[in-house]
């Protein structure tokens, strides 16, 4: 059982020593339904039901959470999700006193007019409704019986429901883990609400049949929550999850660099040129295994020694890429605070890491930078990486190594949210993040899966040092 879980970084108050009280929640997408196959509109409609791959993955879910304890399961009662949870609870761990139990608030997003159509059908007939789902998707609107409906804002109002009547029933106990199994539509609507993101974000986030996600909550909705993984695919066999169907863009994997002795002493490294120690050089090694197989054909890191070495390491299964180096990649200056532990911050800097840690927007570091500075940065190093993979192959995938803080700034500007979401996104040393742009560069991008670490050290939770920036 791995029930001690730890979230860097938190406010002093929420810590006793080295235990959060929180509330992990593990969320899976229903296996491949019959409709999924056909490309069927499912929404409410109950008439789809598991295929005997679907089978397969939620039995693949259960032994990838084989070695958790769960306080509460919680489906949806829609046949696809319901007939998912009762395989992935065949090999769980459960107290008898938590059965399974069902929520509406887990149902699939209501299409009303559309479901169990085709979506060639709504494609060809509905073009108007079919280019909002597609670019606007919190704008479709469908009347019924003479009023006006629109799906997506009433998928989030759903969303925040359930949160609200389940999160109570579980926090104020100490590491508490849940399941959730529902849908690709209330999934993306509950991480959304969960990290404050608008239904106008709706596509931002894929779900792939049976894929995992991580959240872990310190309280309820509105406090503190950590995006720990999305769309965990390795244990159906995909190390990457899939590009969406009909992706016309590109790929990128970004990628923190491996472990140093300072993130393993928690020491504040910044832009002081810490190397790898071993065990950072062993997971460079690992994510280069991982990715042996993935059609890399650029590669751009940041100049420091630490995400330099990673790079390297990876690029040794390919040869015929040459790495580049981007300046605007290198770690948040921590100024005063580099080389410093949070003990001795905390001592001559009173106050200020627990601000950092609760409202990091407002912090400007002593000497060194404030996190609007390395967003912009970030921001402006990605934009150009995007810009320069226009001339290259569409099949080719663009490889960016970079560090904890200008990770977590670029995934939350990918996603749509401001600095001042910078904890919500957690980065792994070694951990892969998979963005695409399946509608072209000049789209919006969709987050296929963040903080894979399964390469790593097996599992789905992320073992990696919770070490300082």
């Amino acid at each position: 059982m791995a029930s001690v879980l730890l979230i860097e970084p938190l406010p002093p108050s929420l810590k006793t020593e080295d235990t959060v009280l929180t509330t992990r929640v593990i969320l899976v997408r229903h296996g491949e339904s019959s409709y999924n196959v056909e490309r069927r509109v499912q929404g409410h409609c109950d008439q789809s039901t598991l295929t005997a791959a679907g089978e397969a993955g939620a039995r693949k879910v259960a032994a990838a959470l084989s070695d958790l304890r769960f306080d509460a399961v919680y489906s949806s009662p829609l046949k696809r999700a319901r007939r998912t949870a009762e395989l992935v609870l065949e090999g769980l761990k459960l107290p008898p006193t938590s059965p399974l139990q069902f929520s509406d608030n887990l149902k699939e997003i209501n299409l009303v007019t559309w479901e169990g159509r085709l979506f060639s059908e709504i494609e060809q007939n509905e073009p108007e409704g079919d280019r909002a789902w597609k670019n606007a998707p919190h704008t479709l609107c469908m009347t019924v019986e003479g009023v006006d409906y629109y799906p997506v804002p009433a998928l989030y109002e759903q969303a925040e429901t359930f949160w609200k009547e389940t999160l109570p029933l579980h926090t104020g106990q100490k590491n508490q883990t849940i399941l959730l199994v529902a849908h690709s539509g209330i999934i993306r609507a509950l991480i959304g609400t969960a990290i404050g993101l608008g239904c106008d974000r709706y596509q931002a986030f894929y779900q792939s049949n049976c894929g995992l996600n991580v959240l872990n909550f310190v309280d309820n909705l509105g406090d503190p929550v950590q995006i720990e993984s999305l769309n965990q695919t390795a244990h159906l066999n995909e190390p990457l999850p899939k590009p969406v169907r009909g992706n016309q863009g590109r790929r990128f994997l970004l990628v923190r660099h491996g472990e140093t002795e300072w993130n393993r002493q928690k020491r504040f490294q910044g832009q002081i040129d810490v190397p790898l120690n071993e065990n950072g050089r062993l997971q460079a090694e690992q994510a280069a295994e991982f990715l042996r197989e993935v059609a890399i054909d650029q590669a751009v890191t940041s100049p420091l020694l630490r995400p330099k070495e990673t790079a390297e390491i990876i690029l040794q299964r390919h040869p015929d890429v040459r790495l580049e180096f981007n300046a605007n990649l290198v770690e948040i200056s921590h100024g005063l605070w580099e080389g410093k532990l949070e003990e001795e911050i905390e001592q001559e800097f009173s106050g200020e890491l627990e601000r950092w840690q609760t409202s990091p927007e407002t912090v400007q570091m002593p000497e060194g930078e404030n996190l609007q500075q390395v967003w912009d940065r970030s921001v402006a190093a990605w934009n150009a990486i995007v810009q320069s993979a226009r001339d290259r192959p569409p099949s080719g995938i663009t490889l960016v190594v970079a560090h904890d803080a200008v990770n977590k700034a670029l995934l939350c500007y990918l996603a749509g949210l401001s600095p001042r979401s910078f904890w919500s996104f957690k980065q792994g040393n070694g951990a892969v993040s998979v963005i695409d742009y399946p509608q072209g560069l000049d789209k919006p991008p969709v987050l296929q899966a963040s903080n894979i670490t399964t390469h790593l050290a097996g599992g789905v939770l992320d073992k990696t040092a919770a070490g300082a920036l």
